[in-house]
């Protein structure tokens, strides 16, 4: 299988650590998205999203990080990360769903501003309107999270699951970013044993490259 992403995507990222996690032999391909490569006429060819994390699994073409997530596990016999039984499964899926629709793109509002603004030559300051905007919706989520984290050490089924993988991704960018989500204590808590993961300093060695 072949994964195209970028080291410095949080969506990429949850791919890769998923790929660590469960074994998977996965041949990382850069797409330079400083150079605008995710918008060149080949790789549109195989996402017309014109965006990273894509896998290559044979010709079947996958994006969507969280889809890639489940995919890596559901070929995978014998894992852990992705439970079989249905409301299982349902709990680890509301929280993919959450991590997609409201805590990702959060992050991403002040990610945006914040760094990637300051890699992208020509795309203009940081708006102080959307950073506030986007402070706004990740403390919002994080409180969500973090009451949640307050009786458990996993997000679901009381096991690290896809879902701790998922949303710790965009975390990567904390200090980066300056996101405001060092007050919640359970939340920290969670985080740090992500960290304490191999597929977590694993990935970040692949980021490194």
């Amino acid at each position: 299988m072949r994964l195209y992403y970028h080291p410095l995507s949080s969506n990429s990222r949850r791919a890769v650590m998923t790929a660590i996690h469960l074994g998977a032999s996965l041949e990382l391909v850069v797409v330079d998205l400083l150079k605008g490569e995710h918008r060149a006429e080949d790789f549109l060819k195989l996402n017309p999203n014109g965006k990273v994390p894509l896998l290559d699994d044979g010709g079947f073409l996958l994006w969507e990080s969280h889809a890639i997530m489940q995919y890596l596990a559901d070929v995978t016999p014998g894992q852990a990360l992705y439970p079989r039984d249905p409301q299982a499964r349902a709990d680890v899926n509301r929280w993919l769903f959450w991590s997609a629709y409201h805590f990702t793109p959060a992050v991403g509002v002040i990610s945006r501003e914040r760094v990637s603004k300051r890699m992208v030559g020509g795309s203009g300051e940081p708006d102080p309107a959307e950073i506030a905007r986007g402070e706004a919706l990740v403390m919002a989520a994080a409180g969500v999270l973090d009451a949640h984290l307050a009786s458990r050490q996993w997000i679901a089924q009381d096991a690290l699951t896809l879902a701790d993988l998922a949303i710790a991704a965009p975390l990567m960018h904390t200090a980066a970013a300056q996101l405001p989500v060092t007050g919640f204590a359970h939340l920290q808590a969670w985080f740090a044993r992500v960290q304490a993961l191999d597929a977590w300093k694993n990935s970040g060695a692949a980021a490194r490259g």
